[in-house]
């Protein structure tokens, strides 16, 4: 091999160490949000605090570094493959992609273990969102808009982070009359709600923009709240859409508290 591989190998060795160890950094701010919201609940309820926004802003770090680390993996691995001994064409080939199966195992088990408990604990509830209705984001992050759709999830894929989803809502005779599913990262999803559990459900104030679904429709738009304090966390809200001016005037629009989402940091209507 000569000098420019080697010299190659240990500078994406060097910048794999980086990422690795920046993971390791904001999974430990993930799990320092974890603690301050699981003390703590009332404060995302409080007019201008970020704490959610931060918390989403950090899995999207994340999301991103892993990503990054099997970019320059995969590099590695391919320079590395590059120093096997070659011999006849069947023997090579049988033992690449012996060593591409273990190693796949290996990255598996090794992503896994190597997760905080605070990112751990947030695998879990993913896994168990199987047949719920979640709200999704199906476009791309280079989408000039972003577009949020109701969907249920068929499964999460624990090896990979994404959730694989189903829009039962069929398209426009333009984009297809069938059912559409989707991959989409941890990222793209946000869970509604539960009916059954009121003590977890958030309460937006007046003046607070949300994600919400438009009545009669499985699409979700931003909103600002302008009900009053609502007496319970299951009142239904009072919304006022984005955009959706009638005859000169906003109209007031009610939806189901369980329909209602903080905005994603960064959403682009």
């Amino acid at each position: 091999m000569s000098s420019p591989d080697i010299t190659t190998i240990l500078e994406n060795s060097r910048v794999l160490d980086r990422i690795r160890k920046d993971q390791e950094e904001v999974l430990v701010e993930i799990n320092k949000m974890h603690k301050k919201l699981q003390t703590t609940p009332e404060v995302v309820e409080k007019p201008g605090d970020t704490s959610l926004a931060k918390l989403t802003h950090l899995y999207t770090r994340a999301k991103d570094l892993s990503e990054s680390e099997v970019t320059f993996s995969s590099a590695l691995l391919s320079q590395l493959d590059a120093l096997l001994p070659s011999g006849p064409p069947g023997q090579q080939r049988k033992r690449i992609d012996g060593n591409e199966q273990k190693r796949k195992r290996m990255k598996t088990d090794s992503d896994i273990s190597r997760l905080s408990p605070s990112m751990r604990s947030q695998l879990e509830p993913c896994a168990n969102l199987k047949g719920e209705q979640v709200a999704a984001r199906v476009t791309g992050d280079n989408s000039e808009k972003d577009e949020w759709f109701v969907v249920k999830v068929i499964h999460f894929h624990k090896d990979t982070k994404e959730f694989e989803v189903l829009d039962e809502e069929p398209g426009d005779e333009e984009e297809g009359s069938g059912q559409r599913k989707y991959h989409l990262p941890m990222s793209h999803i946000i869970p509604f709600p539960k009916r059954n559990e009121p003590s977890s459900v958030p309460d937006f104030p007046p003046g607070r923009q949300v994600l919400a679904v438009y009545p009669r429709t499985t699409a979700l738009y931003k909103a600002t709240v302008v009900s009053p304090q609502r007496k319970r966390k299951t009142d239904d809200y009072l919304l006022e859409f984005d955009d959706d001016e009638e005859d000169g005037k906003m109209p007031q629009r009610i939806v189901p508290f369980d329909r209602v989402v903080a905005l994603p940091e960064g959403h682009r209507q």
